[in-house]
């Protein structure tokens, strides 16, 4: 009887072990399957998101050149409009990732800086220039960087760039989305996102 007993238990102990690896075994096949899944998704997201706005500006150019010790000036000036297209753009292929399959954690490690491009339509009118003072190229690469800078301030304090990081959290969400539906966490910067409002408080 005894020995009977004693054959139920080791059965029994046999049974729950060969159950027990088992189940270690999928849950280990499901975790791995699930960070694959997770790094494709990542890589899947790489793409280069833009935003653009349009810019209309007008400069006045002039510039004064002394002659004979200051006897006589000779003179240059124009109109100059501008029309210019600007684009401010991530490029999420540099999104820098990190997969813990311990903690089921994604960190976003890094995310880089937005791409500012402008390009002007520059056009000149009431042009005057003086014999001993003409237009050069130099003076036109002058206009196109001062123009640029110009650009460049306004593009800082408009709503184009807030837009473009809204456009940016937009696909940051997705990646949230993912990891949440999958039980795993997602942080950057040691922030971690625990809900959707957290996305927009990031500091990017």
């Amino acid at each position: 009887m005894r020995n009977i007993f004693l054959g139920m238990v080791i059965s029994f102990l046999i049974v729950f072990c060969f159950r027990y690896c088992e189940h270690r075994k999928d849950e280990k096949e499901q975790l791995l399957a699930t960070t694959a899944l997770i790094e494709k998704e990542l890589k899947n997201v790489g793409k280069l998101i833009v935003t653009e706005g349009t810019y209309a500006q007008v400069f006045s150019y002039s510039d004064s050149k002394d002659l004979l010790y200051g006897l006589f000036d000779a003179r240059k000036k124009a109109l100059v409009v501008v029309n210019a297209k600007a684009t401010i753009a991530y490029d999420l292929s540099k999104v820098e990732t990190k997969v813990d399959q311990t903690t089921k954690t994604v960190t976003i490690v890094s995310i880089p800086e937005p791409e500012i491009s402008i390009n002007p339509n520059i056009e000149y009118y009431d042009v005057t220039q003086d014999y001993l003072n003409q237009f050069t190229a130099s003076d036109y690469n002058k206009i196109k960087l001062r123009i640029e800078n110009s650009l460049r301030e306004k593009i800082e304090k408009s709503e184009l760039k807030t837009n473009a990081q809204n456009r940016l959290i937009a696909e940051l969400h997705k990646i949230y989305i993912l990891t949440s539906s999958m039980g795993w966490t997602l942080q950057y910067n040691s922030e971690i996102v625990e809900k959707e409002e957290d996305l927009q408080n990031l500091k990017l």
